[in-house]
């Protein structure tokens, strides 16, 4: 499909807000759907006066051409058209932050791999998303690139490189790339789940608000 699970959302939009990348490439970008959340989050709201005139780099490839419309026109600042292990050698820019959302599940184990090493060794920074089960599926809208064909494990994935998982039931969501970034969202995300869990404790979530209110 063009598209990916909805409840993931948050944590993928979470991640990437904390990385603030100035530039993105979107592997396999379907229907557009984190191009557009990357500008919304990433771009509107912090002062520009030009609703249109983006300040951050956010390219994508996509195999399928069908699939592109002038929404992803007017979100992305280029769209290469083709099979990603086709063109990842010939892409002169290095991004902050490359985006492989519901992808790798579509190529075999083999060449996920090399992709994966490829965009490490020259971009350093991918965020990954893989369903834990990825059942059966063939060509969708007459697209041949949409086959499921490689499961991947929480330690094969491990593998690729040093990572940090996102807790989840139904994909494996993680961050592979610099280890210094890594250190840094471990600690946030530690910070963060403290404060959530604080805060679904009737006592001390109550006394939290109320000292809140005096500060």
């Amino acid at each position: 499909m063009p598209s990916s699970s909805h409840y993931q959302i948050s944590k993928i939009m979470n991640l990437v807000v904390k990385l603030n990348p100035s530039s993105i490439l979107d592997v396999g970008v379907g229907f557009g759907k984190y191009g557009v959340l990357c500008r919304e989050y990433l771009e509107l709201g912090d002062g520009r006066e030009e609703y249109d005139k983006f300040l951050r780099r956010i390219d994508g490839i996509e195999a399928f051409k069908n699939y592109i419309t002038p929404l992803h026109r007017f979100i992305y600042d280029h769209i290469y058209i083709g099979d990603v292990l086709d063109l990842i050698d010939k892409l002169k820019f290095n991004y902050d932050l490359v985006l492989i959302i519901d992808v790798l599940e579509h190529l075999s184990k083999h060449k996920g791999r090399i992709l994966i090493n490829k965009l490490l060794e020259k971009h350093g920074s991918v965020l990954i998303s893989t369903p834990r089960y990825i059942g059966i599926q063939k060509d969708v809208f007459n697209n041949p690139y949409e086959e499921h064909k490689a499961q991947w494990s929480r330690q094969e994935l491990s593998r690729l490189g040093e990572s940090i998982f996102l807790r989840d039931d139904v994909s494996f969501i993680l961050y592979v790339g610099r280890r210094d970034d890594i250190k840094k969202l471990r600690r946030q995300l530690l910070v963060e789940n403290t404060k959530m869990f604080l805060a679904s404790i009737p006592f001390v979530a109550s006394s939290y608000h109320t000292i809140k209110r005096y500060f």
